[in-house]
């Protein structure tokens, strides 16, 4: 427990030794803990953070706050489940180093166009803290490597799922556009009776028929909603119709931007979507390279220096009319292309480390690059053609593979994470809220 306490006795002459003045003391609010998990706690301090940052994060959007309790008993549900995973994260020995963790806000940053000193003064302007941010993204990152050990490593997509997939009709729908989507779920216990089923489908119903008349979709998430994203209004980001579970898979294909669903059982409850927008479809091209190399590698008995004097005499030897194929055979440190001359093959640009890709970019079909230094080492290499080809069939292949991963991926995420909710002992005591032990 924190306990900050300002001075206690300041009196307020200085010849006044026998009288108190105890009445004048200054004593800063104590945190307190406002939830026992398991084997560690959430603070007051904790909770009032995390819900400024929702409010500020909800009055970005424009949306309406719900009311403070309300929204008080949602982020501390967060933050009992993140404390979870987050002790997990700790017994199964997950650390975020510090390069890993600037390396992360650095890419928070660039997303949103700034610089690390611009996003700092962008969190201050929120009244966040630098500091408070990136242990946030911290936790956020451990978080991800917990679900990756305990749930995606889990799910298996077998060649056959693909194939049967592409030939189904949901399959065929893969190619159709992308909808963006946010959810509600009113949640029914794992083992509920047919009296909890009732109740969670006429507070469903509720909810829809506020929606219907012209509740914020958004606040009513964050009010209503037991979905892991419901501080997030509820949005799943872009979808394809295939993604989602039935009814869902064929009735959003057919339905318009705005539009909501009626409250449908699912495992782990009643779910209501709605459609913000729709994208895509259509037929992919993508631009490869056909192009082949030479990798010299600095060694123990070769020196950076050296190794870039071997590169430029390659060149140097190539561009005197030597032949590139026999000179790759014979210097290539780069075992999948030497013995075919340094030849890549067609290739996507994007497969490629940035090094590689931009002088590839940058020199004319048919001419040679001049040395170059890239993470392998030193290369020359030669453009020998560049094409748009069709990679529909390739993509469709590797959408269905995203697909059916996902839509495991978020069952069997629900369902963990309900799990390590009701077999964890959590004991709230956030005045107002319901008192829950296990």
């Amino acid at each position: 427990m924190k306990i900050k306490l300002s001075d206690c006795l300041r009196p307020l002459m200085l010849g006044a030794l026998f009288l108190g003045t105890a009445a004048n003391a200054a004593v800063q609010s104590i945190d307190k803990v406002v939830a026992i998990v398991d084997n560690d706690v959430v603070m007051q301090s904790q909770l009032d953070q995390r819900v400024h940052e929702v409010q500020q994060t909800i009055a970005k959007r424009g949306g309406g706050l719900p009311p403070a309790g309300v929204l008080d008993q949602q982020v501390l549900e967060r933050l009992i489940v993140e404390n979870l995973q987050l002790q997990i994260g700790e017994r199964s020995g997950i650390r975020i180093t510090d390069e890993e963790l600037n390396q992360a806000v650095g890419t928070i940053a660039q997303r949103n166009n700034m610089s690390i000193d611009q996003f700092r003064a962008a969190l201050a302007r929120d009244g966040l803290s630098y500091e408070d941010a990136r242990d946030q993204i911290r936790r956020e990152m451990v978080i991800s490597r917990v679900r990756q050990r305990r749930v995606a490593e889990r799910i298996q997509v077998s060649e056959q799922e693909v194939k049967n997939f592409l030939a189904s009709d949901l399959g065929k729908m893969q190619l159709s556009e992308e909808l963006h989507l946010t959810n509600i779920l009113i949640p029914t216990p794992e083992s509920a009776n047919s009296e909890a089923i009732q109740s969670a489908y006429r507070q469903a119903m509720d909810v829809y028929q506020q929606l219907k008349q012209g509740a914020d979709f958004g606040q009513m998430a964050i009010a209503k909603s037991g979905s892991d994203n419901a501080l997030e209004g509820g949005d799943m980001g872009w979808r394809k119709p295939a993604q989602l579970p039935p009814p869902f898979d064929r009735e959003l294909s057919a339905m318009a931007v705005g539009d909501i669903t009626q409250p449908a059982r699912t495992p782990g409850g009643f779910i209501i979507l709605k459609v913000l927008e729709k994208r895509g479809g259509g037929t992919q091209v993508r631009d490869e390279v056909h192009v082949r190399h030479i990798l010299i590698k600095p060694s123990e008995i070769r020196s950076e220096a050296e190794t870039k004097r071997l590169a430029e005499k390659l060149y140097d030897r190539i561009e005197a009319g030597e032949d590139f194929a026999e000179l790759a055979k014979s210097f290539s440190e780069d075992p999948g292309s030497a013995l075919n001359g340094g030849d890549l093959n067609w290739v996507d640009p994007n497969a490629l480390v940035p090094e590689f890709r931009q002088v590839m970019a940058d020199t004319p079909q048919g001419q040679l690059s001049k040395p170059f230094k890239s993470p392998y080492g030193w290369h020359v290499l030669e453009v020998l053609g560049r094409r748009a080809t069709d990679s529909t069939t390739q993509a469709r292949e590797q959408q269905a593979m995203t697909v059916l991963r996902n839509r495991k991926y978020d069952e069997e995420l629900q369902t963990w994470l309900r799990q390590i909710r009701d077999e964890a002992y959590v004991e709230i005591k956030l005045p107002g809220a319901d008192q829950a032990a296990q």
